[in-house]
């Protein structure tokens, strides 16, 4: 689990198709690798992975086939030059974000980056090729002021359109230039992880006991059958 609160970039390297290598930018060291151990979990551009070989300045880690095929790990000639990082949320930390599951819906596609007085907006859709994808897995779950992780970064959504073909997020200079929001070009891919309560709300009206026991009242007794106390 993680914040969507960037910690710092890195670089990354292909060692083989689904093996890579992750490089901590200096000044992102500290708080990515002081205290980093194999088996920990570290949110890459909005990827949760898993440290197999710690490094002197980064670590390795494998990607999945779904992972390759949902996210920019698979595109990498696609997306911006460097990668987000966040070590995983413990217990006691703060919860500035918003939960950030680190299992990416689908790909997005900058569309354009307008500099404001006081914020950068940034504009995103579905890639061209990917619109199927974006219809199943991303327009459902975009809601005005609801919240988004753009290539692991929590952000708020400031607009989108009646169809969700795209939508629209206002960010703040700080956010822009600590991460890899500041290298993206129209065109670039960026990973994209809707809001976890919007698709738990989705699953639990649409399962069938939810339709058939309408007037169901919540009491002590539903509660302690169902589990909760």
């Amino acid at each position: 689990m993680f914040t969507g609160l960037i910690q710092g970039l890195g670089t990354i390297e292909t060692l083989s198709q689904d093996r890579f290598t992750l490089s901590v930018c200096k000044s992102a060291s500290h708080s990515i690798l002081s205290d980093l151990e194999i088996g920990d979990s570290v949110a890459v551009d909005g990827v949760c992975l898993t440290v197999e070989e710690i490094l002197f300045n980064g670590f390795i880690a494998t990607a999945s086939p779904e992972t390759l095929q949902r996210t920019t790990l698979g595109r990498r000639s696609q997306a911006a030059e460097y990668v987000n990082l966040e070590p995983s949320l413990r217990v006691g930390n703060k919860l500035g974000g918003h939960f950030v599951s680190g299992h990416v819906d689908g790909l997005g596609c900058l569309a354009e980056a307008i500099s404001r007085e006081k914020a950068w907006e940034l504009t995103f859709c579905s890639p061209s090729f990917l619109l199927e994808q974006w219809q199943s897995y991303i327009a459902r779950y975009l809601v005005q002021k609801g919240s988004i992780s753009v290539n692991g970064i929590s952000l708020t959504i400031a607009d989108c359109d009646a169809q969700r073909n795209w939508f629209k997020v206002s960010v703040i200079p700080h956010t822009y230039t600590e991460t890899n929001l500041s290298y993206l070009n129209p065109g670039d891919l960026v990973n994209l992880e809707c809001d976890i309560l919007g698709k738990y709300v989705e699953q639990l009206l649409s399962y069938p006991s939810a339709k058939k026991d309408k007037n169901t009242q919540i009491s002590l007794d539903f509660l302690t059958e169902n589990g909760y106390l």
